[in-house]
């Protein structure tokens, strides 16, 4: 709309709302046609094709591609754990001699001393005090010193000591005498029949106070049997120590000897000894080693228990050994606990170990005289088969060769 025609309109007396109206309606249908219109096209040149691959062959020919095989992953086989492998305890026979090297060096001042002593051309009473005195602190005991000192005295004024050979024999024939060859060592560990002709295992109990190496000698014990060609079956019944059990089962699995226990500390151990035995007796098992507790709070407490113990096991199979382990090294003062043991539970047999710790192996002969029973076992070493039955001749030669 020019100029000319808003003039002529407005002079005509149109408001000038409609003439804005009207100015703006043609200005927007003058933009939208000019929208609509297409736009111009480019001529835009188009590339020359790319010449073709020259090909050797009219007939293109399709090439196989060999594609090399993958080798095939190794697949291990997953291989069930192999059982442990067991180990073969040491015969029994012949276990003495071979550890006499420990025992003489032990036992080697007593009688080496005793040798000096005696081979003099002439004694004086201050020699046989020193033989007094020697055997004492050997730990032989008084009695058995007094019997020994006037055995020598008697033999020495009939028979006199030129011969130094003469003087040996002497001594060793004094010293078994002491040691008294006529007990019965042997362990009782054949299985016996009940009351119904039954089948039943031997059962062994072993006690002692803590701290003589109970639960130690009661694995080496089952080493013993094993090589002897026995079965065996230990039963973890000291269950107020935390690591009693454990340490047993470790024993027991060395030689493939099962070991029944409690899963829970300080449970009733008579019913741990009484699962034992009636374990044994329905696997026909030789023979049920029992350890025990060593507290000795007081000879009633420990009178209870053991008491206990033993009424519920002979409930499945009668006690063929009652065995005290005691430490070699304690000595006389020992002997006093022991004792306490030996008449509570009715002590049939004496375990010695640690002899190969001390140089007083007159403790063999102590024990003995004052508690009555045989020294059946004898511990010289470490070692797990360093359990060696008692030989008195062999135990007097061994104290000799030094």
């Amino acid at each position: 709309m020019t100029n000319e025609t808003l003039e002529i309109l407005l002079s005509a007396g149109i408001p000038v709302a409609i003439v804005v109206a009207l100015t703006t309606l043609l200005v927007r249908r003058r933009r939208g046609s000019a929208t609509d219109e297409a736009p111009p096209t480019l001529d835009v040149p188009t590339p020359a094709p790319a010449p073709e691959a020259e090909t050797e062959t009219e007939t293109e020919t399709e090439t196989e591609t060999t594609v090399a095989p993958v080798p095939p992953v190794d697949v291990v086989p997953e291989v069930a754990d192999a059982p442990p492998v067991l180990e073969v305890p040491a015969p029994v026979a012949g276990r003495l001699a071979r550890l006499r090297g420990r025992l003489s060096r032990s036992g080697s001042p007593l009688g080496a001393r005793l040798l000096a002593v005696l081979s003099k051309d002439h004694l004086t009473e201050d020699d046989w005090d020193e033989l007094e005195e020697t055997l004492l602190l050997a730990d032989v005991g008084a009695g058995p010193t007094g019997e020994l000192i006037d055995a020598l005295r008697t033999r020495v004024r009939v028979e006199g000591l030129k011969d130094p050979a003469h003087v040996r024999a002497l001594l060793r024939e004094q010293l078994i005498a002491l040691v008294d060859p006529t007990l019965d060592r042997s362990l009782h560990t054949a299985p016996g029949a009940a009351a119904d002709g039954s089948r039943v295992p031997a059962v062994v109990l072993v006690v002692g106070v803590n701290g003589t190496g109970k639960t130690t000698t009661v694995g080496k014990l089952a080493r013993v049997l094993v090589a002897d060609g026995r079965t065996v079956v230990l039963g973890a019944a000291d269950t107020f120590r935390a690591a009693a059990a454990d340490q047993l089962q470790t024993w027991g699995s060395r030689v493939g000897v099962h070991t029944v226990r409690s899963d829970r500390d300080g449970a009733d151990p008579a019913a741990v000894a009484f699962d034992a035995v009636r374990t044994g007796r329905a696997e026909g098992i030789d023979v049920v080693l029992v350890d025990t507790a060593g507290r000795l709070q007081n000879k009633a407490g420990l009178m209870d228990e053991l008491g206990k113990i033993t009424r519920v096991i002979t409930r499945e199979a009668p006690l063929s050994e009652v065995l005290l382990v005691l430490d070699a090294t304690t000595g006389q003062n020992g002997l006093n606990q022991a004792r306490v043991f030996s008449e509570v539970a009715g002590v049939t047999g004496i375990v010695l170990t640690k002899l190969d710790g001390t140089a007083k192996g007159g403790i063999v002969v102590a024990v003995q005289r004052q508690l009555g029973v045989p020294v059946k076992l004898v511990g010289l070493g470490e070692g797990p088969d360093d359990l060696a039955p008692f030989d008195p001749e062999a135990f007097v030669d061994a104290l000799l060769e030094g």
